[in-house]
């Protein structure tokens, strides 16, 4: 079916819904109507068909060295997971389950690191504002709480997330750890600049979870 959709739109021009309906229903004539004659039809000959479709609808420019050269290496991770599991299981859909899978954990992967965390402390020494900047999820979470400086603080700390955005429960229990950390050592910690979103996942899940960190 993707074999005949590439065709479709790359060989014959196809670009609206007329074609997609003419080219189902000319299958399903074939199959029903002509299945036996079909099933005649050497398989040797079938073969051959399949590699001139994979031939024709494959993106060779996707694996010129140059375009290599470019790409990230994550994407080239996906695109070569994707071939290996579609040739080793001979199942397509598999393939397609297995590349978006890794693609979904290069992507976690790589926005982790974006997070950042920088201190301001005042004039007088007695609060530091840590301004967090940011996509706060489980990826991120665990570098989240060893970025601030727990023993040389002073004794009150804003964490400041107008710039920040809290996605799930991870993120929630690495504040609660923070603010553990620094209760542990008598100081007051005070979260400021909460979206909507984010101010209604902490106020729901704050204090309820179990930090591990």
């Amino acid at each position: 079916m993707i074999g005949q959709t590439m065709i479709n739109v790359k060989v014959s021009g196809a670009r609206t819904r007329l074609s997609t309906f003419l080219a189902g229903a000319f299958l399903m004539v074939l199959c029903i109507v002509f299945g036996p004659v079909v099933s005649d039809i050497p398989m040797a000959a079938l073969v051959a068909v399949m590699v001139m479709v994979s031939f024709a609808t494959f993106d060779w420019h996707s694996i010129a060295p140059k375009t290599l050269k470019r790409m990230p290496t994550g994407e080239i991770t996906v695109m070569a997971v994707t071939v290996a599991c579609v040739v080793a299981t001979h199942n397509l859909a598999i393939g397609v389950v297995v590349g978006s899978i890794t693609a979904m954990v290069v992507f976690a992967k790589r926005v982790a690191h974006l997070a950042e965390v920088t201190a301001v402390t005042d004039p007088d020494h007695a609060t530091v504002v840590y301004r967090v900047t940011g996509e706060l999820f489980f990826a991120s979470s665990n570098d989240l709480v060893g970025q601030f400086n727990y023993a040389t603080d002073p004794d009150k700390v804003v964490i400041d997330l107008s710039t920040a955005h809290i996605w799930d429960a991870s993120s929630v229990a690495a504040l609660d750890a923070i603010e553990t950390k620094y209760a542990q050592r008598g100081k007051t910690v005070e979260i400021t600049g909460l979206n909507a979103p984010s101010a209604h996942l902490h106020g729901r899940l704050s204090g309820e979870l179990t930090a591990s960190h």
